[in-house]
């Protein structure tokens, strides 16, 4: 299942619809609700269960903090990808991502080695300003993000346009595609919220050299 969003100018890939987001500088396309509701569903419970979710830490100045939500590294065999310092070794793709996977690649004509995955327990958790750019990415990092869950603000803002912002509601379901130069060029995060959430998952893949 796939429905259309009236943001900007929007195209059709197969049976979804792409909203093209208006940014400079960027590549980013959001299609909205790529599986049914109650697919959806069951690939979040799925993915609570089956995924061996880890607590991260981090040292920033001096001192040792835990990251303000779980995380999870998958994909083929040998795949590492080091990110604020952490040093991630991929497990082998379950069946439920190997779903997810399929589904995302249909849609986007593209193919993928990794995902990683986030699970925000709650508005207390969230990840700071940051761009997918690390070296393994490749030259123009391919970040294909889906959400599942509480729905969260995706918040984005330009290197060296201080004007350049977007909010981007991401809702249960919803496959956020980002290419080109995008991460060059533009910080993306989730801020925390005051607001009482729920649970989240999302889910990154990309493709790792």
């Amino acid at each position: 299942m796939c429905m259309t969003l009236d943001l900007f100018a929007s195209e059709s890939n197969g049976s979804c619809v792409c909203t093209q987001i208006a940014m400079p500088d960027a590549d980013v396309c959001l299609y909205s609700s790529i599986f049914s509701e109650s697919d959806a569903d069951l690939l979040f419970s799925a993915l609570k269960q089956e995924i061996i979710w880890e607590q991260e830490q981090i040292e920033m100045y001096g001192r040792v903090h835990n990251v303000p939500r779980l995380t999870a590294w998958y994909g083929d065999e040998f795949k590492t990808y080091t990110y604020s310092g952490i040093t991630a070794h991929s497990r082998s793709w379950t069946n439920s991502l190997l779903t997810i996977k399929d589904r995302i690649e249909s849609i986007s004509s593209l193919k993928f080695n990794s995902v990683l995955l986030n699970l925000y327990r709650s508005g207390n958790d969230s990840v700071s300003w940051h761009s997918d750019d690390e070296p393994e990415l490749g030259r123009n990092p391919i970040i294909a993000s889906l959400s599942l869950g509480q729905t969260r603000t995706f918040q984005m803002k330009h290197k060296t346009k201080p004007t350049e912002k977007q909010k981007i509601v991401l809702k249960h379901g919803d496959f956020l595609l980002m290419k080109g130069c995008t991460q060059h060029h533009w910080l993306h995060q989730i801020p925390k919220s005051r607001t009482s959430m729920q649970e989240r998952i999302n889910l990154t893949f990309r493709v790792v050299e």
